[in-house]
C-alpha cells in the first residue's frame, strides 16, 4: 500500500504542475528559497535545483539573465537585487558589488565592478565572460574577489585590513620603480632575476597583486611573449587571518622623496600608531607553484619576518622527495625509501648521463626540507630579503632538478658520463665523475653563494689551471643545469687530454654599473657536425653581433641550445681552495665515489 500511496502522490505531483510554464516553476523555487527557515543560509539543495534548472534553458530574455546572476550571487554568499527600472542587476559583498548593464532581450550591455571606497570601474574580462554567457567562470572569478577579504571580523575590521593591504601594495611599487643598474639584456628578465621587487604585476578583477621573482633559462627558451608573466616563480601579495593580532601600514611608510640607503633601498618611516593598527591578520607572499626549500632557508624566512610559519603548515621530508614529488618524477613512490637514486639524463646528440643521489648523505637531517606554500609578513621592508632568500633557492632547486628526470637505469642504455652528486653543505654540492679515459676520479665543487653567484672549483689530475674554473663558472650560471655543464666540461677535459688547443677564456664586458657581465650570444652554433640555431634570443632582447661567436670555445656550444640563454653577471674572482689538497680527489678507483664524497664532505666542513 505504501508503494501504491507514494505512486499515486508522485502522480498527482505530475498531473498539477504538468501545465506550468518555467517562468512559474522559477518563482516557486524562489520563494521556498526567501522562506524564513531560521537561520541565514540558503538552503543548498534548493540552490542546486535552481541551479540546474537555470543550465538547462538559454537565457533569452532580461528576466532569465537576472535570474542567472542571483542564482551566482546566491552561491558565492553574495546579495542581489534589480534597480527600479530593471536595467541593472547588483550583486552586492561587505567590500565590493558589481553592476551588471542589462539590456530587454537578456544581453549584456556593461560589468562595472566597484571595490571599497572606489568608484565602479568597467571590467572587460567579466563583460565577456556574461556576453559569452560563461557563468560558471564568472563564477568563479567572484569567488576570487571575496577571497581578498577573507578576513574575520566586522565590517570595519575588513576595511582597516584591506586598507592596509592597498598601502603595501603601494609601496611595494615605489621600491619596484627605484632606479637601478640593469644586468640583463631584456627588461622584464632583469627585473624578475635583479629587481628589488622582482617583476610586478597590478592586482585586477579577484586576482591579487602578483611577483614574478625567478626564472631558469629553460623558461626563457621555451616562454612565448604572451606567457611571459605566468611562467616561473609567482608570488601572490594577499592578507589572511591569523591567531594573533599583528601591527599593519595604514598609510604609505616611505617618505616622499625617498632615501636610499647603501643597498639602493628606501629609509622607511618608523611605524607609529598613527601610521599602523592592530589587527588580526598579516600579509602574506603566497607561492605559485609551492616552493621546496631546505630547513635553514626555512628558519631564515621567520628571522627576516619575525613571523613564524605554522608547523603544522610544513610537512618535512629529505629533499630530493620534495623536488621529485614537485616535479612529477616520483614513479608513484609516496616516500623517500633512503636509498640511492638513480637518474638518466638524454643531452642532445643522443648523449646520456647517469646521476646518483646518494640515500645516506641526503637523510641527514640538516638537508630536510618542506613545500612552502605561503610566508607571512609585516612591513615592505621584508619583501626584498624575502625574494631574495626565495631566489637563492630557486637556483638550488634548478640545478637539483636538472639531475632529476623519469628516466631510469635498465640494461639497454650505456651512459657517456656516471656522475654522483653529493650535498656538502646547504648551497654547496659536488659532482664525483669519472672520465672514459682516465683510472682517477674527478670532483667539480659548486658553490651557490646566491642566485647570481654561483661558483665552481675543479678537482682533477692536472687541473690547475684556474681558467678552466672560470670556465665551468661561466657555462653554468647560463645553463642552470648540471648535466649541460658536465657535457662541456667532460668535452673540454678531453680536449685537453688529447692535446688540443683550448681556446682562450673570454674577457668579460661591463654592465650599466661597472660590474662584469656576459655579452650577448650567437644566433647559432655548431653540434654534432650541425649548424643548429639558438632559439628566443632576440624574443627575450638579446642582440646578436657578429663577434659574439668568439666569446665562448666550440664545446660549450655543443651543450645545447638552453646554454646561450640566461645572461647574467659573471664572477671571475678567484675561488678559494676550501681543500687544502687536491690530492684527495684523484687517483682513486671508481668504485670508491661514495667514499670520496664523504671524505670531500668532512674536509669542507672541517
Amino acid at each position: 500500500m505504501a508503494v501504491v500511496g507514494s505512486k499515486s502522490f508522485i502522480s498527482d505531483l505530475h498531473s498539477k504542475y504538468a501545465e506550468k510554464t518555467w517562468n512559474e516553476t522559477f518563482k516557486l523555487v524562489r520563494r521556498c528559497m526567501d522562506k524564513s527557515r531560521g537561520d541565514t543560509k540558503p538552503c543548498e539543495p534548493l540552490i542546486r535545483c535552481l541551479k540546474i534548472l537555470h543550465e538547462s534553458l538559454n537565457v533569452l530574455s532580461l528576466s532569465a539573465m537576472a535570474s542567472r546572476l542571483e542564482i551566482i550571487a546566491k552561491q558565492r554568499g553574495m546579495g542581489s537585487h534589480l534597480s527600479p527600472t530593471e536595467t541593472t542587476c547588483y550583486l552586492t559583498a561587505d567590500m565590493f558589488y558589481l553592476e551588471v548593464l542589462l539590456l530587454p532581450g537578456g544581453e549584456v550591455e556593461d560589468v562595472k565592478l566597484a571595490q571599497h571606497g572606489e568608484a565602479p570601474v568597467s571590467s572587460e574580462s567579466l563583460l565577456q565572460l556574461l556576453k559569452s554567457k560563461k557563468f560558471e567562470e564568472f563564477s568563479v572569478k567572484l569567488k576570487g574577489l571575496s577571497a581578498l577579504y577573507n578576513i574575520p571580523g566586522d565590517n570595519e575590521t575588513k576595511i582597516k585590513v584591506y586598507t592596509a593591504l592597498q598601502f603595501l601594495g603601494k609601496d611595494l611599487q615605489k621600491i619596484s620603480h627605484l632606479p637601478r643598474a640593469l644586468r640583463e639584456y631584456n627588461l622584464q628578465v632583469d627585473m624578475i632575476l635583479n629587481g628589488r621587487i622582482g617583476y610586478l604585476l597590478a592586482g585586477s578583477e579577484g586576482i591579487p597583486m602578483t611577483i614574478q621573482y625567478y626564472i631558469s633559462p629553460s623558461d626563457i627558451l621555451l616562454m612565448s611573449d604572451s606567457e611571459r608573466c605566468s611562467v616561473g616563480q609567482l608570488a601572490l601579495v594577499t592578507v589572511g587571518p591569523t591567531d594573533c593580532t599583528h601591527k599593519l601600514q595604514m598609510a604609505s611608510v616611505i617618505p616622499q622623496p625617498p632615501q636610499l640607503d647603501a643597498q639602493g633601498l628606501p629609509l622607511f618611516s618608523p611605524v607609529c600608531e598613527e601610521l599602523s593598527g592592530m589587527m588580526p591578520a598579516c600579509f602574506q607572499l603566497k607561492l605559485q607553484p609551492p616552493l621546496p626549500m631546505l630547513s635553514s632557508f626555512v628558519e631564515k624566512l621567520s628571522q627576516i619576518t619575525d613571523v613564524a610559519i605554522a608547523d603544522t603548515d610544513l610537512q618535512w621530508a629529505p629533499f630530493p622527495q620534495l623536488m621529485m614529488t614537485l616535479l612529477g618524477e616520483n614513479g608513484g613512490d609516496k616516500t623517500w625509501d633512503g636509498q640511492d637514486a638513480h637518474f638518466l639524463v638524454p643531452l642532445p646528440g643522443r648523449e646520456m648521463h647517469s646521476y646518483v643521489l646518494p640515500g645516506a648523505a641526503w637523510e641527514e637531517t640538516a638537508l630536510r626540507g618542506a613545500l612552502v606554500s605561503t610566508i607571512p609578513f609585516t612591513h615592505p621592508a621584508h619583501v626584498p630579503a624575502l625574494l631574495e632568500l626565495l631566489r637563492h633557492q630557486c637556483a638550488i632547486n634548478t640545478l637539483l632538478a636538472s639531475c632529476i628526470t623519469s628516466h631510469r637505469p635498465s640494461p639497454g642504455p650505456v651512459c657517456d658520463l656516471y656522475c654522483e652528486v653529493f650535498p656538502e653543505s646547504g648551497s654547496s654540492l659536488s659532482v664525483t665523475f669519472h672520465l672514459s679515459d682516465s683510472d682517477s676520479l674527478s670532483v667539480l665543487l659548486v658553490n651557490v653563494a646566491d642566485s647570481r653567484k654561483l661558483t665552481c672549483s675543479l678537482f682533477a689530475v692536472g687541473s690547475e689551471d684556474q681558467s678552466m674554473d672560470e670556465y665551468v663558472s661561466r657555462v653554468l650560471k647560463r645553463c642552470m643545469s648540471i648535466p649541460v655543464t658536465m657535457r662541456a666540461l667532460n668535452r673540454r677535459l678531453s680536449k685537453r687530454t688529447c692535446g688540443e688547443p683550448l681556446p682562450a677564456c673570454p674577457s668579460t664586458v661591463s654592465t650599466a654599473d661597472g660590474s662584469p657581465a656576459s655579452p650577448p650570444l650567437p644566433m647559432s652554433y655548431e653540434a654534432d657536425g650541425q649548424k643548429r640555431d639558438c632559439p628566443g634570443l632576440e624574443s627575450i632582447g638579446i642582440p646578436t653581433t657578429p663577434s659574439t661567436a668568439a666569446m665562448f670555445s666550440q664545446d660549450a656550444m655543443e651543450a645545447e641550445s638552453a646554454f646561450c640563454l640566461s645572461v647574467t653577471e659573471v664572477n671571475t674572482n678567484p675561488t678559494v681552495n676550501p681543500y687544502p689538497s687536491a690530492s684527495v680527489c684523484v687517483c682513486i678507483h671508481i668504485g670508491c665515489t661514495t667514499t670520496i664524497s664523504q671524505n670531500l664532505s668532512s674536509q669542507f666542513n672541517a
